[in-house]
């Protein structure tokens, strides 16, 4: 579908579709341009990277509009053309609507009911001395690797396994399969990045869509596997849950959806606050100041700013239901409309003086984990990871700092790299050296 005819194209300056334009870190000058002349401005979708070009969307960068598209499934559907920038292939689409995260009210309503039980308070907080102990040897690998060598990478020594390890104690799955969780992510989240995974080619040369059924299949055969032996050796974890509640395609495809989400979340977010507070030495020793104090509250705060200043999920896109208007701006039924979360965190209308990072930030109603009835289901374990990793790198690791350009190895693990694609932005490698 065209644009509507007022429709702007984006020029080159606040383009924010190509993700190559990420590699360096957010496009915050393109965002407050767009928040500020064009809020809900047109993108083209041209080809790149190997994929196809598509019809082009319409870039909501203000945070009330996101607010607004983001609890507004009547008019913006998650169901009609999924929740990716890309359209997925016509005869995917039906599969894709299996997902949770792709549906609306009611249908959206009765499964996130169904395995919300799986995810109690109780449950979740049973693995806070899990997640504890894995910080603790993994920041104090690191540190001794820093004492020898006299800097270490935090994402290779920490944050690459703990979220993914995290995640597989909480679903129950068995030790020797937990590679395949990671493996599967890389290849569904890393598509875009030639670092992150190999990107694996259809018959007609071009990139084949990670999340098709054929590239899922092997995922699913696992999670009825697992379902089976989980009815029959149940234990107090998620997968026991879920495998009660749900069976066939739901059961599928939410194993798919927590092992993609539930992992590279975290993933990103994790070093990303790591790499703030490496880049701003008084938040650091604030973090300290907090965790020394044992300040539980200032330390939620702290991890709620740094969820807004390293927000792990990009954008998630949205269909119009029906000619409406947003901003504006009218939009015809069956446009896609892509809502920048990491745009709406930085919004100069909600937050004051966005670009400082302010630990004590309140109140901070970021929408890092999303909004309204698709607001993420695994925040409170996600925030608990963060918490625990920033009060257990508080109290590990002494004072550190980003290694200068001048030291790091281009294209190795001692450059910072990000991983970029149009769902998450993560970093891939954290040189650093203690300082003081």
């Amino acid at each position: 579908m065209s644009a509507a005819p007022e429709a702007v194209p984006a020029s080159p300056d606040v383009d924010v579709f190509d993700p190559r334009r990420y590699a360096a870190g957010l496009p915050h000058e393109a965002f407050r341009a767009l928040r500020d002349g064009n809020p809900v401005a047109w993108q083209e979708e041209y080809e790149v990277l190997g994929w196809p070009a598509g019809p082009g969307f319409w870039a909501v960068t203000r945070h009330a509009d996101v607010l607004r598209v983001l609890r507004s499934p009547a008019e913006f559907s998650s169901w009609e053309g999924a929740t990716q920038i890309r359209d997925p292939d016509p005869e995917d689409l039906p599969f894709i609507r299996r997902m949770m995260l792709n549906q609306d009210p009611p249908a959206h309503h009765r499964l996130r009911t169904l395995v919300s039980r799986a995810f109690t308070r109780r449950r979740v907080e049973r693995f806070e001395a899990d997640v504890r102990a894995r910080a603790r040897r993994s920041l104090a690998a690191a540190r001794e690797e820093a004492r020898e060598r006299g800097c270490c990478d935090l994402v290779a020594a920490v944050t690459d396994d703990f979220a993914l390890l995290n995640l597989a104690d909480l679903l129950g799955v068995p030790a020797g399969d937990r590679k395949l969780l990671l493996e599967w992510t890389e290849r569904i989240i890393g598509y875009q990045d030639p670092d992150q995974a190999v990107t694996v080619l259809g018959p007609d040369g071009r990139p084949a869509n990670p999340r098709s059924p054929a590239m899922l299949r092997e995922m699913f055969d696992y999670a009825r596997r697992l379902a089976a032996y989980k009815r029959a050796h149940p234990a107090d974890d998620v997968m026991t849950a879920l495998a009660h509640e749900l069976t066939g395609a739901e059961l599928e495809m939410f194993f798919f959806l927590l092992t993609v989400a539930g992992n590279d979340t975290v993933r990103s977010a994790a070093p990303g606050g790591l790499l703030a507070l490496a880049e701003h030495p008084a938040a650091q020793r604030t973090m300290r100041d907090l965790v020394r104090r044992g300040d539980i509250g200032a330390q939620s705060l702290a991890v709620e700013e740094l969820l807004r200043w390293h927000t792990p999920v990009l954008s998630f896109r949205r269909t119009a239901v029906r000619d409406l208007q947003l901003s504006s701006r009218r939009i015809s039924a069956g446009e896609k409309v892509v809502v920048f979360h990491a745009s709406a965190n930085f919004d100069e209308r909600v937050f004051d003086v966005p670009h400082t990072l302010d630990l004590a930030r309140t109140p901070n109603p970021h929408v890092a984990f999303g909004e309204g009835p698709h607001v993420c289901l695994g925040a409170h374990f996600a925030r608990l990871q963060l918490r625990v990793l920033y009060q257990e790198a508080a109290r590990q690791l002494p004072p550190y700092e980003l290694l200068p350009p001048s030291e790091r190895v281009p294209g190795a693990r001692g450059e910072v790299r990000r991983l970029v694609s149009n769902f998450i932005h993560g970093v891939k490698a954290l040189p650093v050296r203690t300082v003081g």
